[in-house]
């Protein structure tokens, strides 16, 4: 998703979402049921899936992008393209598995036309379900994927590059922005200071974080 955009491009402020309250979904499965079935914006007219998450709703780390791609909208999973499977790669190197000990899910759960950042009106429709997904999930970590996911739950608005890789704390949870895996597909320097070297050195403190957690 938004393989084209521009690290330092502003993001508008998205409409206040409020959140859906506790109860209002009895599990996940009820949730990805009323995801599948949403109108809530004009996403909904010119997706082809839903994509609502995928991984382990018991994970430790969530994992949040911006929203679906093409591959994404015709499989109904999210980071599945070559930017998934690069993340599923960075994961690995760092023994997590992207199946059993990461829960991945994005801001939007529809494809944006064209692969363009969502608009703020569709971030505040879908971000009530994202709230739900964290408070069902209830990881140790949030990994943030790029400017959207950073700003939608953060709401911060330095660029990334000047964010990446610190620790945030946001409702109690350790946060982490990272650069969006499609920006290391576009710059494979492996180079001290690329953006690859760079993502190397917050994923080793990512899986640092959850040891220290695991056996403190």
């Amino acid at each position: 998703m938004a393989e084209q955009m521009d690290l330092f491009q502003f993001i508008p402020d998205a409409p206040p979402a409020v959140p859906d309250p506790p109860g209002t979904y009895d599990n996940l499965e009820q949730l990805t049921a009323v995801c599948q079935t949403c109108q809530k914006c004009d996403l909904a007219h010119t997706r082809t899936q839903v994509v609502v998450s995928r991984g382990n709703p018991q994970a430790s780390l969530m994992i949040i992008g911006e929203g679906p791609g093409q591959q994404e909208d015709e499989t109904g999973l999210p980071f599945v393209g070559r930017a998934g499977q690069l993340l599923d790669k960075i994961l690995a190197a760092v023994n997590f598995d992207s199946e059993r000990d990461v829960y991945i899910c994005n801001v939007v759960k529809c494809r944006p036309p064209k692969n363009r950042n969502p608009e703020p009106s569709e971030i505040a429709a879908c971000k009530p379900y994202l709230l739900a997904q964290i408070r069902f999930v209830q990881p140790q970590v949030i990994l943030l994927t790029g400017a959207v996911a950073v700003q939608a739950i953060l709401g911060e608005k330095r660029g990334i590059t000047k964010i990446r890789g610190q620790w945030f704390t946001w409702e109690g949870y350790d946060c982490m922005p990272v650069l969006h895996p499609a920006y290391l597909l576009r710059n494979p320097s492996r180079e001290v200071g690329s953006p690859k070297w760079l993502m190397w050195q917050d994923i080793q403190a990512v899986r640092a974080k959850l040891d220290t957690l695991a056996t403190g």
